[in-house]
């Protein structure tokens, strides 16, 4: 046979494949119908394994067992998400546990944040909530979560990621181990200044103070001053020890917020050579709620450690239209090698897409969290 005749050969095939196809997906259809009349789970693990094993021994060399798994993995995942959008569809596909509200109650609300007076998180914080906020800072993250947690705060600013140094990995655990729930962002332009007491003048400095991420972030800067470099905890205290010591000599490098408030001058601005970079700040509260026009949800979950199952996770926002903006996976504490996956996309809760593909990842992800959406 000629080539021709072949691709006409698959032709024929592949169109008895779609038929065939489309007379699965119909009585997946009826499937649904009886799980909705009956209250079963549209995944059935066991009953998908048994299945895959079958149509494994029916082929006939090791390279067509392992691409029929493949194909009827794809298969059974399609006929998961027609069920899916049904259940959406008919109203039993569940409410999720959080409320929408029209905007965040922040009168009287008292704020709290990590770090210094002067800190970036601070400046975060009123930019949100405004000059006048009722707030008060303590010195770690998880001290911030507990606060928020056992009903001290009402909301804390976090730090979660920068668009140089990327994600905070501390606040990824942390909103994992609290019950506490993502509501809003601020991003803040990370601009180091060098700060200096009243009058002094670069040519007097000696001594620069500031974070270690700092100093290394103006090292192009610092490298053109043969000036000592000492790190402190953050670039708020930097800024204080300069301003309490009231010596000439010193200069802190932190954000211009922090020296407005221990009263330092700005010796010169800018001195990270990075012109874009941002820090993304995230509010948190206890309560699980989100404002209505909220535009994004970020959510994490575990996979079993078998291949090809973070791509079945993935397939539910493909299958449900909706546009995953980043992803991000820290290690599980004592399993080796597994991973639990943090994952931003474009949504709101109150939409059925949202609800479908959540109700998917939920059935068939391991201790999926939806951790806010704001």
């Amino acid at each position: 046979m000629d080539l021709s005749e072949l691709r006409e050969r698959i032709d024929e095939i592949d169109s008895r494949i779609v038929s065939l196809y489309e007379d699965r997906m119909d009585v997946s259809r009826q499937v649904a119908e009886f799980k909705i009349e009956t209250g079963k789970k549209v995944f059935d693990r066991q009953r998908e394994q048994e299945k895959l094993e079958k149509v494994k021994s029916l082929t006939h060399n090791e390279f067509n067992s392992h691409g029929i798994e493949e194909l009827f993995e794809q298969i059974m995942s399609m006929s998961r998400k027609l069920q899916y959008q049904l259940l959406a569809e008919r109203g039993s596909i569940g409410k999720l546990p959080f409320i929408g509200v029209d905007e965040l109650d922040t009168r009287k609300a008292r704020v709290v944040f990590q770090g210094a007076e002067g800190a970036y998180s601070q400046a975060a914080m009123m930019k949100y909530f405004g000059e006048q906020v009722n707030s008060f800072h303590v010195d770690s993250f998880r001290d911030a979560m507990s606060a928020i947690d056992e009903g001290s705060a009402d909301f804390a600013v976090l730090p979660i990621e920068n668009s140089t140094a990327g994600i905070v990995n501390e606040i990824y655990d942390l909103l994992v181990e609290f019950e506490n729930y993502i509501v809003g962002e601020q991003i803040i332009k990370i601009e180091h200044c060098l700060l200096g007491v009243p009058g002094a003048q670069i040519s007097d400095i000696q001594t620069v103070y500031s974070h270690p991420q700092s100093l290394m972030q103006s090292a192009k800067y610092l490298a053109g001053h043969n000036w000592q470099q000492i790190s402190m905890q953050n670039n708020a205290f930097a800024a204080k020890k300069v301003a309490d010591e009231k010596d000439k000599t010193q200069a802190a490098i932190a954000g211009e917020h922090a020296g407005k408030v221990y009263g330092l001058e700005v010796l010169q601005k800018g001195v990270n050579h990075s012109g874009s970079n941002s820090t993304r700040f995230i509010i948190v509260t206890n309560q699980k709620i989100f404002r209505k026009d909220a535009t994004k949800v970020s959510i994490c979950f575990e996979v079993p450690h078998e291949s090809g199952s973070l791509y079945h996770m993935l397939s539910h926002f493909i299958y449900n239209n909706l546009n995953m903006t980043k992803i991000e996976s820290r290690p599980l504490e004592d399993r080796n090698w597994e991973y639990r996956f943090f994952i931003d996309f474009e949504g709101n809760l109150a939409d059925s897409a949202v609800k479908n593909a959540l109700r998917g990842l939920r059935d068939e992800a391991r201790n999926m969290k939806i951790l806010g959406n704001y």
